[in-house]
């Protein structure tokens, strides 16, 4: 079998899930369909069960667990996918029933990670999610083997590889927190030296496969990988970007998200997502066209929330607009704007409300210059704008936007300003 063939072949999975009311339960599985699609399995079947709460010992009630064996068996499933984090008992027994592999919602989105990340941020933030799921899960053979001692039950090569492995994934946690220390230390002097330099930032954020990426390339021609997949984009991408006013400004891609993201990449990739939080104006980007846009809108939202962003400029950006035109005729609530990153309807006006979310750092202005300041029409240009040069009797008549900081050094020669 060559490599090609051995791409195609995908796993059969089905996915079970428990509806305790706590969470919209088939939006969250159909979700996790998605997920699977993106991880390379393919779906065969679905098993959701209304309880009370998840069953301790097998996530599923005894009698649905009957039936998800005979399922797995008569489709000849490879694996098994729960929407919900599971523990280790929980796993076993599910596999033992089903004799098919089990997985559960978290280690499928950090497995999609491991897959996607690029840059070596990206693969060390995703590795240390990983380690940090998977210790508390090293159990071995009952928590006998989790304690360190004497006596029966606790003595052998069993407990010698239990802890030999759990040493080992602590000595990783620890090597790669000093290595994202490191990075998060030159990425927040990078932050710092773009604050004292002037530039501004604008960060895309919201749902994953939303269409980030799509208006990333739109507006900048940056190249960034476009795929109708979930977490297309996990390392995040700053391009330059030229405002209708003349600003420039960097525009920086960020990880997508889902509903209930684990904590662990929340917290693992906290550096990466914090990108809004140094940001001057955030886009929070949305599919119109979805039945699920408010939730991902919200869902977006908390965690800028939980990020310490409340209080800067959000723009909600109302993508695929080119899929539901009937939207069109609807009123807009707030800051926010109808576009479509593939075709390009909508881009002039999100181009103008970034300008107006953005403080005033420049205005226009008509200066007389005399012949012998010649050269502060190139500063100009350096500076911002120039919309006219006249050459009168009197010197050089320039109309022209450019930085309040630096028009207050020649203010001598302005002769009227204007909004």
């Amino acid at each position: 079998m060559n490599e090609n063939n051995y791409k195609e072949i995908k796993e059969k999975a089905l996915l079970i899930s428990v509806d305790t009311g706590e969470f919209d339960a088939e939006a969250s599985v159909s979700e996790l369909a998605e997920l699977a699609d993106t991880a390379g399995a393919e779906v065969l079947g679905i098993m959701l069960q209304k309880r009370d709460t998840p069953s301790v010992s097998s996530f599923v009630g005894l009698g649905r667990l009957a039936e998800i064996a005979a399922f797995c068996q008569s489709n000849e499933i490879d694996i098994i996918i729960a929407d919900s984090e599971l523990s280790p008992v929980q796993v076993k027994n599910i596999e033992d029933a089903a004799g098919v592999k089990v997985v559960d919602r978290t280690t499928l989105i950090l497995d999609i990670f491991a897959k996607r990340a690029r840059s070596s941020e990206g693969k060390i933030q995703v590795e240390l999610a990983q380690l940090k799921y998977s210790l508390p899960r090293l159990t071995g053979q009952g928590k006998s083997l989790s304690r360190l001692g004497g006596g029966i039950g606790t003595r052998g090569p069993g407990e010698t590889k239990l802890e030999s492995d759990r040493r080992h994934i602590r000595r990783r946690i620890e090597y790669l927190n000093e290595s994202l220390e490191k990075i998060e230390k030159r990425r927040q002097a990078m932050h710092k030296r773009r604050q004292k330099n002037g530039v501004e930032a604008i960060a895309i954020v919201g749902y994953t496969n939303v269409g980030k990426s799509t208006l990333m390339n739109r507006l900048t021609a940056a190249g960034v990988l476009e795929e109708n997949k979930l977490f297309a984009t996990l390392d995040p991408t700053a391009r330059r970007l030229t405002l209708p006013d003349g600003r420039q400004v960097m525009l920086v891609d960020t990880v997508g998200l889902v509903r209930r993201l684990p904590h662990q990449l929340v917290e693992a990739f906290k550096s990466t997502l914090e990108e809004a939080l140094w940001a001057d104006v955030i886009l929070n980007v949305c599919d119109a066209s979805s039945e699920e846009c408010a939730e991902h809108i919200k869902v977006t939202n908390d965690l800028l929330s939980s990020l310490g962003c409340d209080g800067k400029p959000v723009i909600n950006v109302l993508n695929k607009c080119d899929l539901v035109p009937d939207m069109l005729d609807f009123p807009l609530l707030g800051r926010s704007v109808r576009i479509s990153a593939a075709t390009g309807y909508g881009i002039g006006e999100l181009l103008e409300e970034i300008s107006k979310a953005l403080p005033i750092t420049r205005k226009r202005v008509t200066l007389l210059l005399p012949f012998s300041h010649f050269k502060i029409v190139n500063e100009l240009r350096n500076h911002g704008i120039v919309e006219s040069e006249e050459y009168t009797d009197d010197g050089i008549k320039v109309t022209a936007v450019a930085e309040i900081s630096y028009l207050d050094g020649i203010r001598e020669f302005i002769v009227e300003n204007k909004k």
